[in-house]
């Protein structure tokens, strides 16, 4: 008889004890059912980490005594939900909004000028200076400030709004066909 043969006998030798065990944690026969299995894959699995000679039932134990803990952390994060009610009360925010308005705001830049879009987009998008974005473009202070008051202007008169936060209810309402 085989190395292998003699402690699958062993194990298999303690699986009363194992049952035992699990039932005195989990008080529930097809919970300790199951851990008893989980414990007997987890051990066949790392049977070459197990150390001949050594205490196999306080090895097993162990393994069982770990893997309940690990299912009880477990089952704390989890919601029972078999009939799907609480899954059926979870909304998220929609976020389709925010991607029409940012499509719609994408068109409309694209309806600037190139000197109005290009000052706008480097103040108003990149977070620039005027006196950054006036070095970028080569032009002066007033040049750029003028430039990006009236690609403001344009782009709010693009979308139809009368300031900026305006921008999302009408691209909002305009999805919902209430505008």
């Amino acid at each position: 008889m085989n190395s292998t043969t003699s402690w699958r006998d062993e194990v298999v030798a303690l699986i009363p004890a194992l049952r035992a065990f699990a039932w005195s944690l989990s008080h529930n026969g097809s919970d300790a059912d199951d851990l008893v299995q989980d414990t007997l894959i987890k051990a066949w699995s790392n049977r070459d980490k197990f150390e001949p000679g050594t205490n196999l039932r306080a090895w097993l134990f162990t393994i069982l005594r770990n893997t309940y803990y690990t299912n009880v952390l477990r089952r704390r994060r989890e919601v029972r939900d078999e009939q799907g009610e609480y899954a059926g009360m979870l909304r998220t925010p929609p976020t389709q909004d925010w991607t029409v308005a940012v499509r719609a705001l994408q068109v409309a830049l694209q309806q600037l000028p190139d000197e109005h879009r290009e000052a706008l987009i480097l103040v108003g998008a990149a977070g620039l200076s005027y006196e950054e974005a006036a070095e970028i473009c080569g032009c002066a202070l007033g040049t750029i400030k003028s430039r990006v008051n009236r690609a403001r202007a344009r782009l709010l008169k693009i979308m139809d709004a009368d300031d900026a936060s305006d921008v999302m209810a009408l691209e909002t309402m305009t999805v919902m066909g209430t505008a």
